[in-house]
């Protein structure tokens, strides 16, 4: 399966940040804490050049805490700044302020020698579709400022966002790259909620993850489901149909629902806190 989706909106939002990075100061980019390096837009770092950066591993509840820290490492070895956060229950949140002053210390005291005081740091909000930058703000501001979603492509155009006097925010869409550079990347990206679901093959989908599961986190499956996991991908699958009752008329398996069933269950954490790739094994 051919995993790719660049809706046409996503030109216009790349070209309106192209626009607007020069009144930026700081580029804040969400990356998901599941699959750091696959979620993560590399035209950012062509954008964000000799801009302050700061890499938030958002929904880090739902990550492997052991590969969170090693992803830390990784980043700030790239020397970003980095912070693991969950948006949705507020983790981490209370210390994103004093890291964007950390960040841009040198552009504050460079204003200050120039007598230009009070000046707010503008930050460039960034990310791929469904990482959760409308819930990230709304949590940071502490308000409902944007528009939220659990699908891509909520936010459709660029918002100033004042937090306080020392900082403002653009929040920006959205926005994939015309062509992955591997179909893993693809694949992950369509995992985690990253694509439109309607443009996928579920089942497919659904095999793929069992063998990511079945290499990585070996009994998953097995304790959530009640299943044999030695089997091929897809009798797996009908497997976990037979268990939850995943059936159409005339007692036939239903595949299809128990595929939409178990990406559910990874997306929400109901399989257990997992990541699907360390910096060891970077493909992005």
């Amino acid at each position: 399966m051919n995993y790719q989706w660049y809706p046409g909106h996503m030109t216009k939002a790349r070209r309106m940040m192209e626009e607007n990075i020069k009144l930026i100061d700081l580029v804040i980019e969400l990356v998901d804490a599941r699959i750091p390096a696959s979620s993560r837009n590399p035209d950012i770092d062509a954008l964000g050049r000799n801009k302050s950066r700061l890499i938030l591993l958002n929904k880090s509840d739902l990550a492997d805490e052991r590969a969170g820290k090693l992803w830390k490492e990784y980043f700030q070895g790239q020397g970003m700044y980095v912070l693991e956060v969950n948006s949705q229950s507020g983790s981490g949140m209370k210390a994103i302020h004093g890291l964007v002053q950390e960040a841009c210390r040198e552009k504050i005291e460079r204003d200050r020698r120039r007598g230009i005081l009070n000046r707010p740091v503008r930050a460039m909000v960034v990310g791929i579709p469904n990482v959760g930058k409308s819930t990230f703000i709304n949590s940071f501001a502490g308000k409902a400022c944007t528009k939220t979603g659990n699908k891509p492509g909520v936010t459709k155009g660029k918002q100033w966002i004042r937090l306080n006097k020392s900082l403002e925010l653009l929040d920006t869409p959205g926005i994939l790259w015309p062509k992955f550079e591997s179909q893993e990347v693809g694949l992950k990206l369509a995992l985690i909620g990253s694509m439109n679901d309607h443009v996928i093959q579920v089942e497919e989908m659904a095999e793929d993850l069992i063998k990511m599961l079945r290499e990585g986190y070996g009994g998953a499956l097995a304790k959530r489901y009640g299943v044999e996991e030695d089997r091929e991908a897809f009798e797996l699958l009908r497997d976990i149909a037979r268990k939850r009752g995943c059936l159409l008329k005339g007692e036939e398996l239903d595949t299809e629902k128990a595929a939409a069933l178990l990406l559910d269950d990874f997306r929400s954490g109901r399989l257990g806190r997992i990541t699907l790739e360390l910096p060891q094994t970077d493909n992005a």
